[in-house]
């Protein structure tokens, strides 16, 4: 993969068992398992959330995929990790809610968020989330070549084709999950 973003980024490969920057133990195993192509970039972990990342990066918005954990409020169990692109609104209270068979669902607090998925706010990504937890995807983001996703950790992005997500467990890509 040659990044269009190239001029202010240093990525490096990571082909699946050889993690070059800081990732998440638990998101490195999962890369390994599933044996996926991709390049990870150590950032100034105060730069990790996304219009600040894109813009000291050179990373265009439309290629980051953000994970952003939804749950409901009752029954309080139900839980989804939904990834969509940085351009675009996670349709929470339409699409999700529906999805979900639930009367009302919120992004998760960052306690929660930390507590269910073992990763920094920032840098929650797709990978290595717990069993009963699935992971919608909106289908824009599969439209890409390539997206960043997070590290499981606020100091690394990860780049890679979205298409080698389809090995993830428990996925599914979902059209209308966000909005324009």
């Amino acid at each position: 993969m040659t990044p269009e973003c190239a001029s202010r980024t240093e990525w490096i490969p990571g082909i699946s068992r050889i993690p070059a920057m800081p990732i998440h133990p638990s998101v490195a195993a999962e890369l390994e398992r599933l044996g996926i192509e991709y390049e990870s970039m150590e950032i100034d972990p105060t730069l990790s959330d996304t219009a600040r990342f894109c813009e000291a990066y050179g990373v265009p918005l439309d290629r980051s995929a953000n994970a952003i954990l939804v749950a409901s409020r009752q029954p309080e169990s139900h839980r989804v990790l939904c990834c969509l692109l940085a351009t675009t609104r996670l349709d929470v209270n339409g699409t999700v809610r529906r999805r979900l068979g639930v009367r009302k669902a919120s992004f998760a607090p960052a306690e929660e968020t930390r507590e269910i998925t073992g990763q920094e706010i920032g840098g929650v990504t797709v990978f290595a989330m717990p069993e009963g937890v699935p992971i919608w995807i909106d289908s824009r983001v599969m439209e890409k070549d390539w997206v960043i996703v997070g590290a499981g950790r606020r100091d690394a992005k990860i780049r890679l084709d979205p298409r080698q997500l389809a090995g993830l467990d428990d996925y599914e890509v979902v059209e209308g999950l966000a909005r324009d």
